[in-house]
């Protein structure tokens, strides 16, 4: 992708809130190898592989809808999708303190009044209650499909989708684990292809849709998303 293209594909991703991607980016550039959050190889590649590779999924999201981004580290896919959809409500799950005060980093300097930062794994207790409910579970390099969905599905509200970025590996994730997925709740995954329209690479995704649970949806995420639809 040539410069002019990435300036392209930026602008159309991310229309006037441009400048918060960009920034981001610098962050990123200027800390992200010494604080352990990316390779030293991925910095002259963050907008293809990283930025906009996690913003494209916005179009798998309705409006308004809440997100809860599993296993965030960097901030990816959450950061790049909060900036392209200020409509969302994104909390950001990730255990490992220095990344936790990473993540809180971003969003005070970046103004992203829309996003949480919560400490802890998915699978804890704590962090099923205060998110319980979501619309969205996405996840970046995390687990296996099987795993994943374990820790997913239980996050969502009936109906909810776990939208997790895979790359070349997804049709075989999906037909060595769809019999696991559906015993977890979740319905047929199926691979999604966004970005194909900006990206040379294409972000590839599976989507699971959560058909199986039970018990009024709860936790700080529908909270916080009830508060906005008001």
């Amino acid at each position: 992708m040539t410069n002019a293209d990435r300036t392209a594909a930026a602008t159309a991703v991310f229309g006037d809130r441009l400048p918060l991607a960009d920034q981001f980016t610098e962050l990123l550039a200027e800390h992200g190898v010494e604080r352990g959050l990316i390779g030293p190889r991925e910095v002259d590649r963050l907008w293809d592989r990283h930025i906009l590779n996690s913003a494209v999924i916005a179009d798998l999201i309705e409006p308004h809808a809440c997100v809860v981004d599993i296993g965030s580290g960097a901030g990816l896919p959450g950061v790049p999708l909060a900036i392209a959809r200020p409509d969302l409500q994104v909390v950001l799950v990730e255990p490992m303190a220095r990344r936790v005060a990473w993540l809180d980093e971003v969003v005070k300097t970046l103004g992203l009044t829309s996003v949480t930062v919560l400490r802890g794994r998915a699978e804890e207790p704590a962090i099923k209650d205060d998110v319980a409910g979501a619309d969205v579970v996405t996840a970046r390099a995390v687990a296996p499909l099987a795993k994943l969905c374990g820790w997913c599905l239980p996050l969502l509200r009936v109906g909810g989708r776990v939208v997790a970025l895979k790359g070349a590996s997804a049709a075989e994730e999906i037909e060595r684990d769809r019999q696991a997925v559906a015993r977890l709740g979740g319905g047929l995954p199926r691979v999604e292809v966004c970005g194909a329209e900006v990206l040379d690479v294409p972000t590839t995704v599976v989507v699971v849709d959560r058909v199986v649970g039970a018990g009024r949806p709860r936790g700080r995420a529908r909270k916080d998303q009830g508060a906005q639809r008001a």
